[in-house]
């Protein structure tokens, strides 16, 4: 088994947002908090609350936007420092990184005596860091959260230092869910299961899993002839700037996967090689372990590109100049194939057709050609579904789960108009029905007229009123909406604004 050093660098969201550790600060996705400092875990802010419960807990709370490009180009920093020191370091994400022990702890005594230098020197640059040696890179990770800076895991010792953690650090939150309900809190627990029960009923990220609590590889090394060459490269004449080599990224992360897949193998790490025209060349190592898609491969080469040009190494002249005129993806480290596990309702292969099709589209009409309808948080019907560019993280979306006062219930709507339609609303006397700003409704309906046809009537309910961005009077709202069931057997969604009725959505 390989000994690991692991450097964790805590709450690296939080510190690459700028936030000052000594106050309370958070870093938000998708409406929940990704990371916090230790300011505000002191007045009970965690990882995973939503937002408007941190903020409950302190109402004073800096609040940061989570923007993994910023914390790529500032790693790239402890990068630097560490490679300066080891060779071969490889990227888990930004915050996390790992080398090989067996070279440093030669050359400084001892591995303890290795993590110490690494924590040291990272540390005097500015940057809190702790250091983890232990078999694997996942063991080697949780060594390095022990308090205070990390634990050296005795060789052979990893399956009884990983048994009392819970299955959440395995970060398969599905896979988790279910192990917990099953009664498998931990992963001794799950490590004690044979393995192939565990095959036969969670899968191959099922077998990963059990591999990792028992303290070894994820995956089973392979072999290949020697000579053979996986890696996938690109030249370009003339030079190119980033984005153009982001798009080739994904076209040759496409040809690394089917040269890998063509022979039952998969890779645990991937190194990206850059050539840029002034003739130098820049390598960075990422953890892949199968997981990792064409689209999100290609965003780990943006990362690099960015942090190259923004952040000299040691020992280079400087920051990533010139144009690129090589770009190489090579598998570093080969395993078996041990499939995937394909979700109910789909297949994860097919999924990954679609995004190199996506992509392949992107790059001949303009990255917002190819969108995908995403569910969002609003209150009518034609709010909950946005329209985003195929490939874009879901930050600036609104959260569906938020609570939408005033939102309509469930059952939701057949058919939604892009525009609402006008239509009339009357009451028995055929006097128009109007509703007041308390939402007072001046009598029952009992006839709408759409499009020149009158329709009776059978039942309604409502309002629902809405009063939205108030704070802003260019755009502010106010509006109420109403459920209408008519003669025809079809029931009817009505918006009231100004005085106007609408049409939002029908029913059947």
């Amino acid at each position: 088994m390989t000994r690991v050093i692991a450097l964790w660098c805590p709450d690296w969201p939080v510190v690459a947002a700028g936030a000052d550790p000594r106050t309370p600060a958070i870093v938000v996705s998708n409406g929940r908090v990704t990371a916090c400092t230790a300011a505000a875990r002191e007045v009970g802010v965690r990882r995973g609350q939503k937002l408007r419960d941190a903020q409950r807990r302190c109402a004073d709370l800096e609040v940061h936007d989570d923007d993994l490009d910023a914390q790529a180009r500032l790693f790239e920093q402890v990068i630097a420092v560490v490679e300066a020191l080891c060779p071969r370091v490889e990227v888990i994400r930004p915050g996390l990184l790992a080398v090989p022990a067996r070279g440093p702890a030669r050359y400084y005594r001892s591995e303890q005596a290795a993590a110490d230098t690494v924590r040291d020197v990272v540390e005097a640059e500015g940057f809190e860091c702790a250091a983890g040696v232990a078999d694997g890179s996942f063991a080697a990770a949780l060594a390095a959260r022990v308090l205070p800076a990390g634990i050296v895991v005795p060789p052979g010792e990893t399956a009884r230092f990983l048994a009392p953690h819970p299955v959440s650090v395995l970060d398969r939150p599905e896979l988790a869910g279910v192990l917990v309900r099953l009664g498998i809190r931990t992963l001794g627990d799950l490590a004690a299961l044979p393995a192939p029960d565990v095959l036969a009923r969670f899968g191959a990220d099922g077998a990963l899993a059990h591999r990792l609590a028992r303290g070894l590889q994820a995956r089973p090394p392979a072999t290949r002839p020697p000579g053979e060459d996986l890696a996938a490269a690109m030249s370009f004449d003339p030079p190119l700037d980033a984005e153009p080599v982001v798009f080739a990224a994904k076209s040759l992360a496409d040809q690394l996967h089917e040269n890998l897949g063509s022979r039952g193998l998969a890779c645990v790490r991937v190194e990206v090689e850059v050539t840029t025209s002034d003739g130098r060349s820049w390598t960075r190592l990422w953890r892949h372990d199968g997981l990792l898609s064409s689209p999100a491969l290609a965003e780990r080469v943006r990362w690099q590109l960015d942090a190259w040009r923004a952040t000299p190494r040691k020992g280079s002249p400087g920051p990533l100049g010139g144009g690129v005129v090589r770009l190489r993806l090579a598998p570093d480290q080969v395993v078996v194939d041990s499939g995937r596990q394909l979700s109910l309702w789909g297949s994860r292969v097919a999924s990954d057709a679609v995004e190199r099709a996506a992509g392949r589209i992107q790059v001949m009409l303009g990255h917002a050609a190819v969108t995908r309808p995403v569910l969002t948080g609003g209150r009518g019907p034609g709010e909950q579904v946005t329209k985003i560019p195929w490939g874009d993280r879901l930050d600036s979306v609104r959260a569906a789960k938020a609570p939408w006062p005033g939102r309509v219930p469930n059952p939701a709507p057949a058919v939604v108009h892009p525009e609402p339609q006008p239509v009339l609303v009357v009451d028995e006397y055929g006097r128009p029905v109007t509703v007041s700003g308390r939402c007072e409704v001046s009598a029952p309906p009992a006839e709408i007229m759409l499009a020149g046809e009158p329709l009776a009537v059978t039942g309604w309910t409502g309002p629902w009123p809405a009063h939205e961005q108030w704070w802003d009077a260019a755009v502010a709202r106010r509006l109420a909406r109403f459920q209408v069931a008519t003669d025809d057997g079809r029931a009817w969604l009505l918006l009231v604004e100004g005085g106007r009725w609408l049409v939002e959505a029908c029913y059947a």
